[in-house]
């Protein structure tokens, strides 16, 4: 399989994504506030673009089990539910829960892959599952950084390292199945360059200590941790839910708020 990164989602557009095997990064916070949502029981998570988006899908729901999550500058968007922070997202309110979820840029990465053939979410928490489910598709990939919207070039170097993390894992397990592009280097090369600092890596990025500057520090512990959820969402239709299997294995560990303290 060869494997690509896009740097930012910001550079990229639906059409550009259609018919690939993506897989979305955005490590602070919106794939690990995906993750942990659906590890704790929610029913499904719903990306959608915008705060308008939201507005109107949620005036269509069944407001007793839905739920609006997201952010904007990284605090909760006024009249929403929730915010960004995975940590807000225990069992007790998510579970069996549909969340209508805007973020400035996870949700809308996702939003951009409702032509793809496969598309999963991905952090640190589950990269190892994340793997594994490129290992089973057998087909040329795209590890998709959602990045900074605010940022003149888009980039985040947290995603960038996740990606690259991820690629080194893939060259570990079969070396002669992966075909890296120029952009899949690159990432590895930065993933090396931090692989024995990565929480240092997030409390030091631009996202990481603007994150610390409005009072979200606990989350960048969660988010630097590896491999405390193994399960990968998957976009099913318009919503991100869990694969039967992985939801099966959930039903039968403890929920992820506890997994991954």
């Amino acid at each position: 399989m060869k494997i690509d990164v896009a740097f930012s989602a910001t550079h990229v557009d639906e059409l550009q994504l259609r018919d690939k095997n993506v897989l979305v990064i955005d490590v602070l916070r919106s794939s690990t506030t995906v993750i942990t949502a659906l590890a704790n029981g929610a029913r499904e998570i719903i990306p959608v673009a915008s705060v308008e988006s939201a507005v109107k899908i949620s005036g269509s729901l069944f407001g007793d089990v839905t739920l609006r999550g997201g952010e904007r500058n990284g605090r909760i968007i006024q009249g929403f539910n929730l915010g960004n922070s995975p940590l807000e997202y225990t069992e007790a309110t998510v579970k069996g829960k549909s969340i209508i979820f805007c973020t400035t840029n996870g949700a809308v990465a996702m939003t951009k892959c409702r032509y793809a053939r496969m598309m999963g979410v991905t952090g640190f928490v589950n990269i190892s599952k994340s793997v594994e489910l490129l290992q089973g598709v057998e087909e040329d990939a795209l590890l998709l950084c959602s990045g900074r919207a605010g940022a003149t070039s888009g980039f985040s170097i947290e995603d960038t390292v996740c990606a690259g993390m991820m690629i080194d894992m893939l060259l570990e397990a079969d070396a002669a199945a992966v075909e890296l592009a120029d952009s899949s280097l690159a990432a590895l090369s930065l993933y090396k360059r931090y692989a024995r600092s990565i929480p240092k890596l997030l409390r030091e990025c631009d996202h990481g200590k603007y994150l610390a500057e409005i009072g979200f520090e606990e989350d960048l512990a969660l988010c630097s941790k590896v491999d405390t959820i193994p399960v990968v969402p998957i976009l099913q239709g318009t919503s991100v839910r869990l694969k039967r299997d992985d939801r099966q294995t959930q039903e039968t560990e403890e929920p992820a708020q506890n997994v991954s303290s």
